[in-house]
């Protein structure tokens, strides 16, 4: 069985974590500090999740999601996410995250990610919906109005995995591009809060962020 790990408890975190037990994965779940805390939390809105330290979370899973507030970033287990397929769920938003100078000077928030997880293979995707289309979008193989997720990396055969993830989840599986791609999804770019059908998606992703045109591969 695959274990997905979800570093982040919070309300995106949650709804993966239902998302992916629904779909059949082993799921842990972790917050920032003993996972006593978030014992209650996962009983309540991820049953059958399992709490865990982040450093936990990470060295048992075969996936990782990321699904916490960037400015905890710091806070992530190094070590247990070398060689990990890490799943970026993140976005940078000022509001919550508060100023950080190393986004702000770089809206491509996904390579900063990369570059503080050189030993992981980093890809893009779950960032560009909110948590309730998350959570009630998502349709079998097959309906016809199943709605789509892109995701965007560097690894292919990691993306090959994510976009398994995705399909299994409930999802179309749409892929951007390279990681740098990524910043099609985020706040700002044209999908950016748009839960729509594959050839919306992809009709969107040929969307710079500048209004210029970019190929989807």
């Amino acid at each position: 069985m695959t274990t997905v790990g979800i570093l982040g408890a919070g309300k995106v975190g949650t709804v993966l974590a239902r998302l992916t037990i629904a779909a059949g994965y082993r799921t842990l779940i972790s917050a920032s500090g003993d996972p006593a805390a978030i014992e209650l939390i996962v009983d309540v809105l991820a049953p059958g999740a399992t709490a865990k330290t982040s450093a936990d979370a990470a060295r048992e899973a075969d996936l990782v999601i990321l699904a916490l507030p960037l400015g905890k970033l710091g806070s992530l287990p190094m070590a247990e996410l070398a060689g990990k397929i890490v799943i970026d769920a993140t976005n940078y938003w000022p509001p919550t995250d508060g100023t950080i100078e190393r986004f702000e000077s770089n809206p491509d928030s996904s390579s900063v990610v990369a570059a503080l997880l050189p030993a992981s293979r980093v890809v893009k995707a779950f960032n560009h919906l909110g948590y309730h289309e998350l959570d009630e979008d998502g349709r079998p193989q097959g309906a016809p109005d199943r709605h789509a997720i892109a995701i965007a990396g560097d690894d292919a055969e990691a993306v090959r995995v994510v976009a398994d993830l995705v399909d299994a989840v409930g999802f179309d599986p749409v892929v951007a591009g390279p990681l740098a791609a990524g910043i099609r999804l985020g706040p700002g770019g044209p999908l950016f809060g748009v839960s729509a059908p594959r050839d919306e998606v992809e009709d969107l992703l040929k969307q710079n962020v500048d209004g210029g045109n970019i190929p989807v591969t």
